[in-house]
C-alpha cells in the first residue's frame, strides 16, 4: 500500500507540474498586451516598456515560469497586475464561499442520488421505479443555469423562503444568513449533479442484482432486497467512490457558472472577472489551485478505493 501511495503521489506531483506549464503557456499566447492595458490608451511606448520592465514581462518565458513556479513552492502565487494584492490572500478569502458551496452541493447530490438510485433499480419495471429513472434522465439534461433560475422563481420569488442573490457582508460571522444564501446555489448544482450520479448508482445497483453472490444469498433464504442490501450495496459503494472525482470536477465547473448567476463572491466569479481583465498572475494562480484541487481529490479517491476494495488490497 505504501508503494502504491508513493506512486500515486508522484503522478499527482507530475500532473501538477504539467498543468502549471500548460496554464502558463496558454495564458501567454492569448491576444492583447497587459502592459498596454495597465498604461492606458494615452500612454507612450516608453511608459509601456517601463511597465513591462517593472512586471518582468520582457524576460524570457522560461525565466518568467521559473520565477512563478518558485513562488508557488513557497506558497506565494504572485500578485495581481492591476491591484498589487496577493493572489494567495484573495484566493483564501474567496474560498470561504466556494468551498462551503462545493461541500454543500456534494452533500445534496449524494443525499439525492444514493437512495433514489438504489430504489429505482430495486423497483425496476414498476411505475415508481420508472418515474424515478425518467426523472433522473430529465434532470441530468437540464442546463445548470436554467435550473438555478427556476429554483429562484419558486423559492425566492413565489415562496420568499430564500434570498435570490448575494452573500452577507458579515460572511460567516452570521452563519445562518451565510448558509441561507448558499442553499439555492447548492441545490442547483446538487440536483443536476445528483441526477447524473443517480443514473450511475441505478446502473451499478442493477448490475449488482444480477451477480452470483446476490443470487446465492437469496437462494439461502434471504429476500432479494435483503441480499442486495447486505452483499450488493458495498460493491455499489465502491463504484460510487470511483466516480466521485468526476462529480467534484463537475461541481467546480458548476460553481463557476452558479457564482455568476447568484452573484456570490467566490473563486469562480473572481476567475471570470480576472480573465476579462487579463490579470494573468491571478488567473494562472486560480487555475492552478482549481486544477490541483481536482487532482488531489482524484488521488484521495484512488486511495480510498484501494483501502475499501479487498481485491486491490491483496494485490498490493
Amino acid at each position: 500500500m505504501i508503494r502504491y501511495t508513493l506512486t500515486r503521489l508522484a503522478l499527482l506531483l507530475l500532473g501538477l507540474l504539467v498543468a502549471s506549464v500548460l496554464i502558463f503557456l496558454t495564458l501567454r499566447v492569448l491576444p492583447g498586451d497587459i502592459a498596454q492595458l495597465i498604461a492606458g490608451t494615452n500612454s507612450t511606448p516608453e511608459q509601456i516598456e517601463g511597465i513591462r520592465e517593472r512586471l518582468g514581462l520582457n524576460q524570457p518565458l522560461p525565466a518568467q515560469y521559473l520565477e512563478w513556479i518558485g513562488g508557488v513552492f513557497r506558497g506565494d502565487l504572485g500578485s495581481s497586475l492591476l491591484t498589487g494584492s496577493s493572489v494567495t490572500a484573495e484566493l483564501a478569502e474567496k474560498a470561504q464561499v466556494t468551498v462551503p458551496l462545493g461541500i454543500l452541493s456534494l452533500t445534496i447530490a449524494l443525499l439525492f442520488s444514493l437512495p433514489f438510485g438504489v430504489i429505482s433499480a430495486m423497483r425496476r419495471g414498476r411505475a415508481d421505479g420508472t418515474a424515478l429513472s425518467v426523472g433522473a434522465q430529465a434532470l441530468a439534461a437540464v442546463p445548470v443555469v436554467w435550473a438555478g433560475m427556476m429554483l429562484v422563481v419558486v423559492f425566492a420569488v413565489w415562496l420568499g423562503w430564500l434570498p435570490a442573490q448575494g452573500f452577507p457582508r458579515a460572511g460567516w460571522q452570521d452563519p445562518a444568513a451565510a448558509l441561507r444564501s448558499l442553499l439555492l446555489p447548492a441545490l442547483t448544482i446538487g440536483i443536476v449533479e445528483g441526477a447524473m450520479l443517480m443514473r450511475f448508482v441505478r446502473s451499478a445497483t442493477m448490475q449488482a442484482i444480477g451477480q452470483d453472490y446476490v443470487r446465492t444469498a437469496a437462494a439461502k433464504g434471504l429476500t432479494r432486497n435483503a441480499a442486495l442490501i447486505r452483499h450488493g450495496l458495498p460493491n455499489v459503494g465502491l463504484s460510487v467512490v470511483t466516480v466521485l472525482g468526476l462529480q467534484v470536477a463537475g461541481i467546480i465547473v458548476g460553481a463557476v457558472v452558479i457564482e455568476q448567476l447568484f452573484t456570490l463572491p467566490g473563486v469562480g466569479r473572481m476567475l471570470v472577472a480576472d480573465v476579462s481583465a487579463r490579470d494573468l498572475p491571478k488567473v494562472q494562480g486560480e487555475l492552478l489551485v482549481l486544477t490541483g484541487f481536482v487532482l488531489v481529490i482524484g488521488f484521495l479517491v484512488d486511495l480510498v478505493h484501494r483501502l475499501l476494495d479487498p481485491r486491490q488490497r491483496e494485490a498490493t
